[in-house]
């Protein structure tokens, strides 16, 4: 084979290496730049470690009906939104003699939900869903005189559990196991239909 001829191979082979190696270098250099936009675009987002801590949520209130109730979750828990009626909010005064905290003189409440409807908005509360007694998630019992809850029933939550009971505004009954009301959480409205868990005034 002529020296001419295997020039002519040495050079087409240098340049077919030299395509190869600038194609994997860009391959990389692409992947590279991918891998580092991932984390950084992924970090706007709140993470599940900070939704856990206490991310504020927002609820849409606008499609909750008179007399019905939602669940939505903060800090992994359940919060009960009830959307109450007129005959709802004379159910709770009509509890102020069962129940065991009437005023709502306990701290389980910010200072501004510290009234007879225990929320900002008389018409809409809103309920740590957790009782205070074991930890078990109450039911929503909103029918007056339930056979099986009592002549006293005005309504509310029950928990199966223990038998613990609570009104409309999450007040506790005298003489059940849990020691005190459904907690309120922090919350405030962005507008008339969007409420926000965990924010307020007072944890802004």
């Amino acid at each position: 084979m002529s020296d001419a001829v295997l020039r002519d191979l040495q050079q087409s082979a240098d340049t077919s290496r030299r395509k190869f190696l600038v194609g994997v270098t860009t391959t990389l250099g692409a992947v590279g730049a991918v891998g580092i936009a991932t984390p950084f675009v992924s970090s706007w987002n709140p993470s599940a470690k900070a939704k856990a801590a206490g991310a504020p949520v927002k609820v849409d209130i606008s499609k909750i009906l008179p007399g019905e109730q939602i669940r939505a979750e903060w800090r992994g828990k359940p919060v009960f939104v009830l959307r109450r009626t007129p005959e709802m909010l004379e159910a709770i005064k009509a509890t102020k003699g069962v129940v065991a905290d009437p005023n709502s003189e306990q701290p389980q409440q910010p200072a501004y939900a510290a009234n007879e409807a225990r929320a900002i908005n008389a018409e809409i509360a809103v309920l740590v869903g957790i009782c205070t007694h074991l930890g078990c998630s109450p039911q929503f019992r909103p029918e007056v005189g339930a056979p099986d809850l009592g002549d006293d029933w005005q309504g509310g939550y029950f928990c199966p559990c223990h038998g613990s009971k609570f009104d409309l505004a999450g007040r506790v009954y005298k003489a059940v196991p849990a020691p005190t009301n459904l907690l309120v959480p922090p919350h405030s409205y962005e507008s008339d239909n969007v409420l926000i868990i965990g924010v307020d005034e007072e944890t802004a």
